[in-house]
């Protein structure tokens, strides 16, 4: 078996496995765990969008259908930037992809392979230098820095990574896991040195509509940036619509990409199921009203949550300003995945544990907070009462 390995491409081998599932792995048996570890909501996806699904199915739309996308749901992904963004760049703009992941690789690959680095800051979720690297390319972690008022992005750091090798700046903002959001200043200097070193940014913006300050979504580069500039937006339906299963995402990029991306699309996975794709266009269309709950929900797991990590001090975070995620570490307590197995064990509490998204992310946990009250309130209950009590050993 070990010949077998051996014999493989050495980014296929190097993949790392996820530490999430390993913690999702120790505990999955546990009896009465609240689980927080993974990147999801708990309410199932409405049935509205279901209900579309099925409508498409009985109308027979079983068959291959167009690469780039069906033409109602591609102008539906331009009347919603339109919305968002107040932009009218076109359907042409954006293809249909099987996952916000694919779009992530679909953009990896339009812009950088063997011997090319894309810059990023870290922590971060990981699958994305994961594929950049399975694929060749080398990704360059740059830290956030940690303080109690916020993560922060220093620019002129993430700028001094860049070598004549660097392809590509990738940034998720808000992000996963920090919850840290770019300004619309620190978007529009990062567009400008693209712009003057003929780089692309591969822009994630998939927490976009999870915002924590009042307004109604995040800075967007599509805010700062020119229909032609270099940038390719990824996002996917899984987070604002509770689509995770479905697997539907979308990349938007400048038209004279258009035949390039569907080749990419043709050589993976040949297109999404049509079916799939009048979900999407029901969420578009008639899905801002649980938009709007999905975002309330979310606030109201923030309190909570933060109600617990302030009531005491070994409780170290900073309030995060998007996603729906809450970053923290505990004080004596370094090493997150002995951590995390304890939660689950101690606390009945099933967390990530930070080195899942990068060294930068070493000795915090990741607590998913887009869940009923109930749940959030149990959780919080026993973390306050495990830092009591087994937290001091």
């Amino acid at each position: 078996m070990t010949e077998l390995l051996d014999s493989l491409r050495a980014e296929a081998r190097a993949a790392p496995e996820s530490g999430i599932v390993e913690v999702v792995t120790f505990g999955r048996d546990h009896p009465d765990l609240v689980p927080l570890w993974v990147g999801e909501g708990d309410l199932p996806t409405p049935d509205f969008i279901k209900r579309a699904a099925e409508a498409s199915l009985a109308r027979g739309e079983t068959f291959y259908t167009y690469q780039r996308g069906i033409p109602p749901l591609r102008e539906a992904l331009a009347a919603y930037t339109h919305a968002q963004f107040g932009k009218d760049w076109g359907a042409e703009r954006h293809f249909v992809t099987g996952s916000g992941m694919q779009a992530i690789q679909i953009a990896i690959d339009l812009v950088a392979g063997a011997g090319d680095e894309i810059v990023y800051p870290a922590p971060a979720w990981p699958n994305f230098a994961a594929a950049a690297e399975i694929g060749g390319a080398r990704a360059v972690a740059v830290p956030l820095d940690f303080a109690e008022d916020g993560w922060r992005l220093d620019p002129e750091r993430l700028l001094a990574a860049v070598t004549p090798r660097t392809r590509a700046i990738y940034l998720n903002s808000p992000s996963n896991p920090t919850g840290f959001v770019a300004d619309r200043d620190t978007l529009a200097a990062l567009l400008e040195a693209a712009r003057a070193r003929g780089m692309w940014i591969i822009a994630d913006e998939v927490y976009s509509r999870f915002v924590y300050d009042g307004t109604a979504r995040a800075p967007s580069f599509v805010d700062v940036a020119e229909p032609d500039d270099r940038v390719l937006y990824v996002n996917t339906f899984s987070k604002n619509w509770a689509m995770t299963g479905w697997r539907v995402g979308w990349l938007s990029a400048p038209p004279e990409l258009a035949q390039a991306v569907e080749n990419l699309i043709q050589y993976s996975t040949s297109g999404v199921a049509e079916f799939l794709q009048h979900a999407a266009l029901a969420a578009l269309r008639d899905g801002e009203p649980f938009l709007a709950e999905q975002q309330a929900r979310a606030a109201r797991g923030l309190a909570i949550v933060r109600a617990a990590l302030d009531s005491d001090a070994r409780f170290r975070y900073a309030a995060p300003s998007g996603a729906f995620y809450a970053f923290f570490r505990v004080d004596g307590h370094p090493d997150c995945r002995a951590l995390a197995k304890r939660l689950v064990s101690e606390a009945g509490v099933g967390l990530a544990p930070g080195s899942a998204f990068g060294a930068a992310g070493a000795g915090f946990l990741r607590l998913c907070f887009a869940r009923g009250e109930a749940d959030l309130t149990r959780a919080a209950e026993r973390l306050s009462r495990w830092i009591r009590v087994d937290g001091l050993v």
